[in-house]
């Protein structure tokens, strides 16, 4: 198919998809990046082998894993025209977007419990780690929450039809993205050590 044909709304659609998958392949870079410094500093003597992830970081990727779910349900309420269910399941994407960041935190409050800040004297190299890729998650997250807010402020503009949905789409594949980042960021961390 050539890019180039087609009227100038289908243009503007893939364009926009494009320059979202520009985004989303460059945090996959940026991630593998982490991960993959991770992986070599594993060799540093002072590295922890033995450190448990908080139970609150397995809460999250449930969480976000249910999230996922219902902004897929929210999809499929629009593309019916089921406005109040769509509204309904994007209040729920919502909430489980604040109940992740809240879990993550609470994971944060659990490393400190067992002795471990970000820096300072009481700081590790395997922690500040774990600290840094879980931050930056978060930030990612914080900005999926905000394209959901724009995306529930257009649904209640009555901005989205079942045929006009680039908005939407463009947020609940940059959620998903961001979901799917999660699983892979704790499954990793889970299991190398």
């Amino acid at each position: 198919m050539d890019l180039t044909q087609g009227t100038q709304e289908e243009k503007t659609k893939r364009a926009k998809k494009m320059m979202l998958w520009f985004g989303i392949i460059s945090l996959i870079m940026s991630f593998a990046a982490w991960t993959s410094a991770f992986i070599v500093s594993s060799s540093r003597t002072d590295w922890l082998k033995d450190f448990q992830l908080p139970n609150s970081f397995a809460i999250s990727a449930v969480i976000i894993i249910i999230s996922s779910i219902s902004f897929l349900l929210a999809k499929r309420a629009l593309k019916n025209d089921n406005r109040a269910m769509t509204t309904l399941w994007l209040f729920v994407t919502l909430g489980l977007g604040i109940a992740f960041i809240y879990n993550q935190f609470n994971g944060f409050q659990q490393i400190i419990d067992l002795g471990y800040n970000f820096t300072g004297p009481t700081s590790n190299v395997t922690m500040s780690y774990i600290y840094l890729i879980a931050m930056v998650h978060i930030l990612h997250v914080v900005a999926g929450l905000i394209s959901l807010l724009v995306v529930i402020y257009n649904h209640f503009k009555q901005k989205y039809t079942p045929s006009n949905m680039l908005g939407f789409e463009l947020a609940s594949t940059f959620w998903h993205f961001i979901d799917i980042l999660w699983i892979y960021l704790f499954l990793f961390l889970y299991f190398v050590r």
